[in-house]
């Protein structure tokens, strides 16, 4: 009797731990822990329950490839943030290389109006040097005419070539220790054109002309 009622406790206890091994593995597959979908069909929809077919988020699949897009993402960003500083450079690099440019430019414009300035200068000391030659060598070819001979040519020239001539004679004859021609010519000209010249001269000491 005893034997029986032993036997008896052993089935309900088997009983007992099939039901709950069969209720364990209905929840973790409608849980989606484990695949047993095909075996419990049947009792889910005699529960009225919709078999759970979404991938947890414990697969390892779903986490390396948001991942990988957290990565790519990054890298993305990186590089454009990258792209911004270069573009911001070579802005940078075109508006100095604009401003040096324009500085360029005006350096450039400068030399080149001073090198005008001087060329206009040098011009003006060569003409005024030719000049003065050849006002010299009139002067020495007149002092060597007969004061006649010489007024008529200065007669031929205007007032301000006339004047350098004297002035020049004077200073030659300054130079020389001996007396200027500059007189007698005076003499020998026309007293209209004498006092003209003359007048000229008080009232121009000097001339580059």
């Amino acid at each position: 009797m005893a034997r029986g009622n032993g036997l008896g406790k052993s089935i309900v206890l088997l009983l007992l731990i099939a039901i709950i091994i069969l209720g364990g593995l209905l929840w973790f597959d409608y849980l989606g822990i484990i695949q047993a979908k095909s075996v419990f069909a049947p009792v889910y929809k005699l529960l009225g329950k919709q078999t759970q077919t979404s991938v947890t988020a414990t697969s390892t699949k779903p986490l390396e490839a948001d991942l990988d897009s957290d990565r790519l993402a990054k890298r993305l960003e990186a590089l454009e943030i990258r792209k911004q500083e270069l573009d911001k450079r070579e802005q940078d690099i075109s508006r100095t290389e604009s401003a040096n440019e324009a500085v360029a430019k005006e350096l450039e414009d400068r030399q080149k109006s001073q090198e005008e300035r001087e060329k206009t200068f040098n011009n003006e000391v060569k003409k005024y040097d030719d000049r003065n030659v050849n006002i010299e060598q009139i002067s020495t070819y007149l002092t060597s005419m007969p004061p006649k001979t010489a007024v008529e040519q200065l007669m031929g020239m205007d007032d301000q070539d006339v004047i350098d001539i004297f002035r020049k004679t004077d200073a030659l004859a300054a130079a020389a220790r001996t007396a200027s021609m500059t007189s007698v010519w005076l003499m020998n000209m026309p007293a209209e054109r004498a006092a003209v010249i003359q007048r000229k001269m008080a009232s121009k000491p000097e001339s580059l002309d």
